[in-house]
């Protein structure tokens, strides 16, 4: 054997990080290496977990003694020895950065690119004085509109929420946002001796005087004379209109309650000042191509990338002159223009054309979010370096997986090598090397079943990924239900949706298709969800979700529905608090369980004393969070074990309390598994218990923290969650890519409880690009043909056998090979 750090691999010894067992592993340099396994088999705890951890670890080691403080806080990974290791660049299936500030142009760079080209070769107005490049972005001072911050919005009132009942007199109320009681009575006397009529109503008093009533910042101080029944004396009073009442009490009640009233009459708008574009005039008096730099950001990639071209052309040797459309011909400006045109042909080739440099990050699907990281990360230049990837191919349709491929290929010749967990087949059959980790998940994995190129995973019997991969797996159940009845919807007008007319089948589960960008969620998510809420009432709205305005000509159907059920990718919390245990309910059952044990009565605890949230239950120290704060002088803090209860987030008094020898901070460390055979004989738990593990999440811990599970692993404990609830009525279902980020094995699971929905008598409707998803399913709906402005249109409607033969389609070919049993892959 070679030396380690010239025989082009990684070797790894003695693994453990969690589920891990003592795993050793070579794993081939300069290659593509895909992990697989089924979900919680132990892939990301061997790619992420302890080789990006273990590349990061070196890194900070070499920088400053603060980063290793930091970094014994948050611990080395669970490894005896890694050798041969590169310094490592990790591109994760993050959320959107959650900044409003952040944008398609910012995360790839092109902002820099673009401010750079309109403060050096823009066409000012005549007189203007050049603007540095900081002028033209947003997020600095010297960009952004002074109005609204560089934020494109501001939290104003409106005169529809001000006077809610045009109506009705000032008297009898027509502006509701004015204060009630004394204070009302007082502000109407005031408005009387200014001379204005408060029995008239409200709309036909003078346009003067009602933007005066409501907007004025004047505060004129009127004699009020003695009235019976309410004053003895005469008095001067302040007068406030009633946006003034409002923004008042929003800056200084101290009471809640008023605080909430005033909020009712405020709404986000778009900035008067700078109408959402977030720049100050003097940026956007500027024009490249006869256009100002905000409207550049609002066009497409694709848009962007024909302004551009012309001028691009005139930096390739030997080409024809084109003329550029503003005469922006300078070699500043061809040398930039020609720069971006490159960099956005890579995201043109990822199938992010649709995009727009504006768009915000918190709007992007994590899969999109990714793909922008991969496009700048080839620019980069870097060589010699892992680049570590999650699940680059979740949320891809197949004809947007290929020139990802293609674009990884590019990163691979470049000299770098790529460690990719992933679970499409057709991307592993691409890997010239498998490290399949298995066989089950949590405690039923951790184990290497097999490392070497791909084809020798062949001869691997307990693999489950190897089933999938040779086609050994039984064949996806087909299903051909017939339509109970149809909602009809009429002239959708939503995004890309443009008189968009839709039938869906109701009784069945029907799968929307399309490339990325097609318009699938927009139907799914918005369209079909409003329609079907407006129906419901009020009972259907989500505290989470506000509801969303939807121009649509006709719907019917819709009163089929009793129930409408969003299973989305949102997180199940939004802090450590939330987990797995809380969310499903289970954990009430499990207090109740401790509290009725001889030792809790003999105490006097009730359920609530094992509460982590309760303070006579909790460890005080940490508050029942299991962790605490570490602040580091001129680092980022960081947190760390609880030094008082070891994480295990109780008063020492509350774990002394036993179910079986095990404590209730045990009972939360416990995964879904061990837990259904410790609670198998309470029914509430047992009955949680038994449909987290039907969607394949018998390896998740009862106390996980919400903010450590994927959108995936949120999704499926949402369907748990309704799964467990008695059926009742006819629901309609919709979820968004619930197979994201799935094992083919896992994704059988989680299809047989979407087909046990529908043969309760509900509707599911899920946007999908799985194909042995879309195969099982009753009917398909495909859009496109393409994303953005290309797509928005229903391309064909129907089985999924006649779906693939649909002319136009960009699923149907792939479809096809999958009917035939074949790879999506050509």
């Amino acid at each position: 054997m070679g030396d380690a750090g010239t025989d082009h691999f990684v070797r790894v010894r003695g693994a453990g990080e969690h589920n891990l067992r003592n795993v050793d592993v070579d794993i081939p340099r300069d290659a593509m290496v895909a992990f697989t396994g089924v979900s919680g088999s132990g892939k990301s705890s061997l790619a992420f977990g302890t080789l990006y951890a273990e590349a990061q670890r070196r890194y900070f080691e070499s920088v400053a003694p603060y980063a290793r403080r930091l970094l014994q806080q948050t611990g080395a990974p669970h490894v005896r020895e890694i050798t041969g290791l590169p310094p490592a660049v990790a591109l994760q299936q993050r959320r959107g950065a959650p900044s409003s500030r952040s944008t398609v142009g910012t995360l790839t760079t092109l902002s820099n690119l673009l401010r750079m080209l309109y403060s050096r070769a823009g066409t000012y107005p005549p007189g203007a004085r050049r603007l540095e490049a900081d002028a033209f972005s947003p997020n600095t001072a010297a960009g952004a509109c002074p109005r609204c911050q560089g934020l494109g919005v501001v939290h104003d009132v409106t005169e529809d929420l001000l006077v809610p009942d045009p109506s009705l007199s000032i008297r009898d109320g027509a502006i509701a946002a004015w204060p009630g009681a004394w204070q009302g009575a007082n502000l109407r006397s005031i408005v009387t001796g200014l001379g204005i009529d408060v029995d008239r109503p409200w709309r036909k008093l003078s346009r003067k005087d009602r933007d005066w009533l409501l907007y004025t910042d004047e505060q004129p101080s009127v004699l009020i004379k003695p009235e019976r029944d309410r004053i003895d004396h005469g008095y001067h009073g302040k007068f406030w209109s009633a946006r003034k009442h409002v923004m008042h009490v929003l800056a200084d009640s101290q009471s809640e309650r008023m605080r909430d009233r005033a909020m009712r009459f405020v709404q986000s708008i778009p900035c008067p000042e700078c109408h959402g574009t977030r720049l100050r005039p003097e940026a956007l008096a500027v024009t490249f191509a006869g256009h100002s730099i905000a409207e550049i950001n609002a066009l497409s990639l694709v848009e962007v990338a024909a302004l551009l071209r012309p001028v691009a052309l005139l930096a390739e040797p030997g080409a024809a002159t084109p003329t550029a459309q503003s005469g922006e011909s300078t070699e500043v400006a061809v040398r930039i223009s020609a720069d971006l045109v490159t960099r956005i042909e890579v995201l043109l080739d990822l199938g992010l054309g649709y995009l727009g440099l504006g768009r915000s990050s918190t709007t992007l699907s994590p899969g999109e979010a990714q793909r922008l990281r991969i496009a700048t990360q080839l620019r980069s230049g870097l060589f010699g370096v892992v680049y570590v990837l999650d699940e680059p191919s979740a949320g891809l349709h197949p004809a947007d997986a290929e020139p990802l491929l293609d674009v990884l290929d590019r990163l691979k010749a470049s000299g770098n090598s790529l460690f990719v967990v992933e679970h499409d087949m057709d991307v592993v059959r691409r890997a010239d090397w498998v490290v399949d980790i298995g066989p089950g998940a949590g405690a039923g994995g951790g184990r290497v079943l097999y490392s070497g190129p791909v084809a020798g995973l062949e001869q691997v019997e307990d693999s489950p990924t190897g089933r999938y991969l040779f086609g050994r797996a039984e064949p996806i159940e087909r299903r051909s239900r017939a339509p109970q009845g149809w909602l009809h919807l009429r002239g959708i007008s939503r995004h890309n949706l443009r008189n968009v007319s839709v039938d869906v089948p109701l009784g069945v589960l029907t799968a929307v298709t399309g490339v990325s960008g097609s318009g699938k969620s927009t139907l799914v998510t918005q369209v079909l969800a409003e329609v079907v809420r407006r129906h419901l009432g009020p009972a259907a709205e989500d505290p989470d979700d506000p509801g969303l305005e939807v121009d649509l000509r006709d719907a019917s159907g819709q009163e089929a529905f009793d129930r409408l059920v969003r299973v989305d990718q949102r997180p199940i919390g939004r802090t450590p608090r939330s987990n797995l245990a809380t969310y499903t309910g289970l954990f009430d059952a499990v207090r109740k369980l401790f509290a009725s044990t001889d030792e809790a009565k003999a105490r006097g605890y009730t359920a609530g004393r094992f509460s982590f949230n309760v303070a006579e239950g909790r460890c005080e120290t940490c508050q029942g969070e299991g962790f605490v704060a570490v602040e580091l002088l001129f680092l980022p803090g960081t947190y760390a074990p609880c030094p008082t209860c070891s994480g295990a987030r109780y008063n020492a008094e509350t774990l002394e309390v036993r179910h079986r020898g095990a404590s209730i901070a045990d009972v939360l460390a416990m995964s879904v598994d061990d837990a259904a055979a410790f609670l198998a004989d309470v029914p509430a738990a047992a009955r949680s218990l038994r449909t987290l593990r039907d969607v394949g999440l018998g390896y998740l811990r009862l106390g996980q923290p919400a903010t450590e599970l994927s959108g995936g692993e949120a999704q499926r404990i949402k369907l748990a969650t309704e799964l467990q609830r008695a059926s009742r009525g006819h629901a309609l279902y919709l979820l968004d890519e619930p197979t994201a980020g799935l094992h083919p094995a896992d994704i059988r699971l989680l299809l047989a409880q979407l087909h046990r929905l529908v043969d309760a008598g509900n509707t599911v409707v899920l946007v999908e690009h799985d194909l042995d998803t879309i195969v099982s399913a009753d009917w398909v709906l495909d859009l496109g043909p393409g994303g953005g402005d290309a797509g928005g249109r229903v391309v064909a409607s129907g089985t999924p056998s006649e779906i693939a033969t649909a002319p136009g389609s960009a699923t149907a070919p792939y479809l096809a090979r999958r009917l035939a049993g074949l790879p999506a892959a050509r």
